[in-house]
């Protein structure tokens, strides 16, 4: 993907991850009563240009005011709009190990929006099993679950031999969005969209960082 829009005019991946820390920034700003603020005073804080900051705005349409800056509250309407965070998006999670149990209890989800509201696994042994209010279901149960929530979108947490498959399923079902944080790279047809959560890739983008910083070849005894 180049440049900061796709064809058509849909915002690119890049913008809207900083229309995302724009709403994170607004929403605090809110907490703290500040009444208005400034395209300067945004880019400061999420550390880019406030030329940016203005063009990605404006991208939104006309939001700003001469001498006065932005409102927070109706800036928030304006990318909770954009982001499609207005309405309740039921999530079907894939998998019931360990991460899976972690994203359950992340309570991040519920206060945008997302609700899980099933979790499957191919493992005879989970399937049936009580995790907090939910119950593991067995994947040929996907299907009928997915039409019943009107479900769109999907996380996957399985292991990285099991992910294709389950995308496959989960795109049969109807799926249009997939969470991926399975160490692999999905294939997915036109029209279904895939974000990836490789966590040791994160950490391998911070040591190859780091370790140019510092000059050194390999991590401290």
């Amino acid at each position: 993907m180049s440049g900061e829009h796709e064809k058509g005019g849909r915002l690119s991946l890049l913008t809207v991850n900083r229309l995302s820390l724009y709403l994170r920034r607004l929403e605090a700003l809110e907490a703290e009563g500040i009444e208005t603020v400034s395209s300067a005073q945004l880019a400061q804080h999420l550390g880019i240009t406030d030329a940016q900051v203005r063009k990605d705005l404006a991208a939104l349409g006309h939001l700003g005011y001469p001498g006065v800056g932005y409102y927070p509250r109706e800036l928030i309407e304006v990318l909770r709009d954009t982001l499609g965070l207005q309405g309740e998006w039921p999530v079907v999670l894939i998998g019931a190990g360990n991460l899976a149990r972690a994203l359950l209890k992340y309570r991040g989800f519920g206060q945008r929006g997302f609700h899980i509201v099933c979790v499957f696994d191919a493992d005879p042994a989970k399937i049936g099993e009580k995790i907090d209010q939910w119950t593991v279901l067995a994947m040929d149960r996907l299907a009928e679950q997915v039409a019943a929530y009107r479900a769109q979108l999907a996380i996957v947490a399985v292991p990285a031999s099991a992910a294709q498959a389950v995308a496959d399923a989960l795109v049969a079902c109807g799926i249009k969005g997939i969470l991926n944080f399975a160490p692999t790279v999905l294939r997915v047809p036109a029209g279904v969209h895939v974000v990836a959560v490789d966590l040791a890739m994160q950490l391998e983008q911070l040591a190859y960082l780091v370790r140019t910083q510092t000059g050194t070849d390999s991590p401290p005894d």
